[in-house]
């Protein structure tokens, strides 16, 4: 892309994100993608049906939400370029704009740091349950904020640097397939026999998504973080995730602390392996320094932008 597209969608998010009155009035375009998954699912994931029909028709699902998205994407872009010509970017950052998270994860974490500093534990446990899938009832300060920190790593790749890699590399398709993608995966990617077999398609793609943007944005988060390459290196396997390790890693060796460990979801304690060999007891403190880390991160991101624009 010869043009500032990625650079100023960046700013546009940094700057607003997504603003609770749009929101509030026209929602969200993954929204968008909900639907037809949930349209989708609702035909062909029943319990009656086998679980290579629901794996089928799981694949259909995907390829038809990742062919429909493409297409008006691209047509949207082409059309754009047709109409405006050189000023044709200011109209697709617009467009991308929506896509990226920069706002939104910073101003969802602050909160869980906010609560922590006023002795509000119930109150920190309730912002980060909005972030995190885990159980946060019986989580003690150091769990809220080990949480919290997690989830802003983990999210750096998925709203932050895969979609910027997504949008330089395809422009406007590339980033909205990927959002689309992602989307899938969060809804039904899951390993529950509910969605085993339909989400199967979703989860896989959504790996292969983000194979070389979890890489990427780790090495981003370790040179804003001025350290972190050993725990990154040694401990990005221990994340069932392929790609989660490794943003996780990166921020764990950066801030000397161990994340993941022991979680619960739905009153099931799973015994993950500890993540870094720093210290347990986090605190507010320092999800405010991951904070300072991801904002450094995402100027590096800007600045990946502006030289691919310049270049």
């Amino acid at each position: 892309m010869a043009d500032p597209v990625a650079l100023a969608a960046l700013m546009l998010d940094a700057a607003v994100g997504w603003p609770g009155p749009l929101y509030r009035r026209i929602g969200h375009p993954v929204g968008l993608f909900a639907a037809l998954i949930e349209r989708g699912a609702a035909w062909g994931n029943r319990a009656d049906q086998s679980f290579a029909s629901r794996r089928a028709v799981g694949i259909v699902t995907i390829l038809a939400l990742l062919t429909v998205t493409a297409t008006l994407c691209w047509q949207a872009q082409a059309a754009l370029v047709n109409l405006l010509g050189g000023w044709a970017w200011i109209a697709l950052a617009l467009l991308a704009w929506p896509a990226l998270a920069q706002r939104s994860l910073h101003d969802h974490v602050r909160p869980v740091a906010d609560a922590l500093d006023r002795g509000d534990l119930p109150g920190a446990r309730k912002a980060v349950g909005m972030i995190v899938g885990r159980d946060t009832a019986a989580l003690d300060e150091a769990g809220v904020a080990r949480a919290a920190i997690e989830s802003l790593a983990e999210s750096f790749c998925d709203g932050v640097a895969a979609p910027l890699f997504w949008l330089l590399t395809f422009g406007l398709p590339g980033v909205w397939c990927y959002k689309a993608i992602n989307t899938a995966d969060s809804l039904i990617g899951h390993r529950e026999p509910q969605w085993r077999a339909f989400g199967w398609a979703a989860a896989r793609i959504d790996d292969i998504a983000n194979l070389l943007p979890a890489r990427l944005g780790s090495g981003i988060l370790c040179l804003a973080g001025m350290g972190g390459w050993r725990v990154m290196a040694r401990d990005h396997g221990r994340h069932a995730s392929p790609n989660a390790g490794w943003t996780e890693a990166a921020m764990a060796g950066a801030l000397n602390l161990r994340l993941a460990g022991p979680i619960a979801y739905d009153g099931v304690v799973a015994d993950k392996p500890w993540i870094g060999s720093g210290r347990v007891e986090a605190n507010a403190a320092d999800i405010r320094r991951a904070l300072r880390l991801y904002r450094r991160a995402c100027l590096i991101l800007w600045g990946v932008a502006a030289a691919v624009w310049l270049i």
